[in-house]
């Protein structure tokens, strides 16, 4: 085996994962006081043949880890729903839970942490337990197909989970980087409260670097070009 090569470790998602004590912890104490909250691992979500794969770093506390599904309810998902929308892969522009008929086409969510974390930071360890989640959705992938990270934590735990030397590929939004399998990994800044109200990350900048994605993953709207 290369030595950066990384032992097949893939495991279908697990809708009730509780490897990480911190986190298992956590959830039991968010769901005793918001007891209709999901408060559990979240699943991917979208087009199972999709092309696109967004790539997240955890469910947020009033957002995914209350709906169940990824950014969902929360301000990220405003502007990335609104943004799949815009570009055809969303039904609608605005996801506000899992039974509200919203489907996506050519694309689909996840994250790289499927559980919320405290604070909205995981720690390296558990970044790490999660990760075979997200290697078998990466194996998933067709060749051809396009990964859209968002921040640099999401683009790590993509290199990992394809047994990528980190250093090799440096994260910079835009950046494009040709992966195994013919895959190809975009960086983008986070589409969070904090990078838009600083203006790191404008609605305008996050819209291009996903139609980017989408034209190297040869969709137009939602569909293959």
């Amino acid at each position: 085996m290369p030595p950066n090569a990384m032992a097949d470790i893939r495991t279908p998602f697990d809708p009730i994962c509780r490897r990480c004590p911190r986190l298992s912890g956590f959830l039991d104490q968010v769901k005793a006081d918001h007891p209709d909250y999901h408060c559990a691992p979240v699943a991917p979500f979208g087009d199972p043949q999709a092309r696109l794969l967004i790539v997240g770093l955890a469910p947020g506390m009033h957002g995914a880890n209350a709906t169940g599904r990824p950014f969902t309810g929360d301000f990220a998902g405003i502007l990335l729903y609104q943004t799949l929308f815009d570009l055809g892969l969303a039904t609608a522009p605005e996801s506000s839970a899992r039974d509200d008929g919203l489907g996506l086409a050519g694309c689909r969510i996840t994250n790289a942490v499927k559980c919320l974390p405290p604070a909205n930071r995981p720690t390296t360890q558990e970044t790490r337990s999660c990760n075979p989640y997200l290697q078998a959705e990466l194996a998933g992938l067709e060749p051809g197909s396009v990964v859209l990270a968002l921040g640099g934590l999401a683009h790590g735990a993509v290199l990992r989970a394809l047994g990528r030397v980190l250093s090799h590929y440096r994260f910079a939004h835009g950046a494009v980087h040709a992966l195994p399998n013919r895959l190809t990994l975009v960086d983008s800044y986070h589409c969070s409260r904090y990078n838009t109200q600083t203006r790191r990350l404008s609605p305008e900048q996050f819209l291009a670097v996903v139609a980017q994605a989408m034209a190297l993953a040869g969709l137009c709207g939602g569909q293959r070009a």
